[in-house]
């Protein structure tokens, strides 16, 4: 039986996020929570953003979720793809990508190696290097040498980026049109790659010049900006509706175990397959924390989507804390209570 969150719980989420907020840590943001079965409850605190005046977030607001997008978007295709027998894990990535030839170092990566973060390849991605070059974009980084040995942890956006090309070359269709189709199948329709028009329904993001227009319905990650806001490392937008709904649809699955290409999926990615840090696993694609029991991921905006699969219990954070700066360390005590609270039975 799913267990619910707790009148202590939600009063604690509730006044962590309250005081981030007032410490300037995001202009705000709206926490979804519940479980299977159920309907998400909301905290909505703060402000969309200055430029949106006194207008606060909801559950319908826009947020660029930044790198939750490898588990929204590239993580469920993956799992499609294979239930549909178009790709094998241990195959190297440039099996599935337009012919090449040549040493393809980054090349031989396998898929599982990809979702791990266990390929060895270069951690740093600048594709504003490759302007110019005569070569595709997925030659030129399979083409790339290796920074570690594959089978070390080492978070890596290229092996997203490669998959996502690959996602769209294996089913001959573009990647936003892929996951549109997967998102319009369960049900979210506010998820989307930008660009989205500006309005007090999108979020607005980070400032990146003094005196410019500050980023706003298009992607924050640089490199997801170069593909057109579309790639499989970044550039989705989604609200707190329908992350709750995609957590809820992805425990359903799990518990019910009648869905290959999501709850199996699920549950095969919930195997790790390295240790990040002691206590700390990489499963496929997911963190897994608490021994196990909880499966999470963060976006560098200051979005955040944890599951504890076993208690049927989810937890969503939506923010754009880069808005002020550096999300990643700011928000860390929201994060860590989310964890403590999901993780409790």
């Amino acid at each position: 039986m799913p267990v619910p969150f707790t009148a202590d719980d939600a009063a604690r989420l509730k006044e962590t996020f309250e005081f981030v907020a007032a410490n300037g840590v995001t202009p705000g943001g709206v926490l979804a929570y519940g479980t299977t079965g159920d309907s998400p409850q909301y905290v909505s605190v703060g402000v969309v953003a200055p430029e949106c005046g006194d207008e606060a977030p909801t559950s319908y607001t826009a947020y660029d979720i930044a790198s939750l997008t490898k588990v929204v978007a590239t993580w469920p295709l993956v799992g499609q793809a294979l239930s549909n027998g178009l790709l094998d894990l241990d195959e190297p990535i440039r099996n599935l990508l337009p012919a090449m030839t040549g040493q393809m170092r980054s090349g031989e990566a396998t898929v599982r190696q990809l979702l791990s973060h266990t390929s060895g390849l270069r951690a740093s991605t600048r594709l504003d290097r490759y302007r110019g070059a005569d070569l595709p974009l997925h030659e030129l980084l399979c083409r790339e040498p290796l920074d570690d040995v594959p089978g070390s942890h080492r978070y890596i956006n290229r092996g997203y980026i490669l998959l996502g090309l690959a996602l769209a070359h294996i089913n001959d269709l573009p990647l936003d049109d892929l996951a549109s189709i997967l998102w319009n199948r369960l049900g979210m329709a506010e998820t989307v790659y930008g660009p989205l028009a500006r309005s007090h329904r999108v979020a607005p993001t980070e400032q990146r010049i003094p005196g410019a227009p500050r980023v706003w319905g298009v992607a924050h990650d640089d490199n997801a900006a170069m593909l057109g806001g579309v790639a499989g490392h970044a550039g989705v937008f989604s609200t707190p509706v329908n992350l709750a709904l995609y957590a809820e649809r992805l425990l359903t699955a799990y518990a019910d175990d009648d869905d290959a290409a999501l709850g199996g999926w699920l549950r095969a990615s919930l195997v790790p397959q390295t240790t990040i840090e002691p206590g700390l696993d990489r499963g496929l694609s997911w963190m897994l924390g608490v021994g196990g029991r909880v499966a999470y991921h963060h976006g560098f905006t200051g979005t955040s989507l944890y599951l504890a699969p076993e208690a049927g219990r989810y937890l969503v954070i939506c923010t754009n804390a880069v808005y002020h700066g550096n999300a990643r360390t700011r928000i860390a005590p929201l994060r860590a209570l989310a964890l403590r609270t999901i993780s409790a039975t």
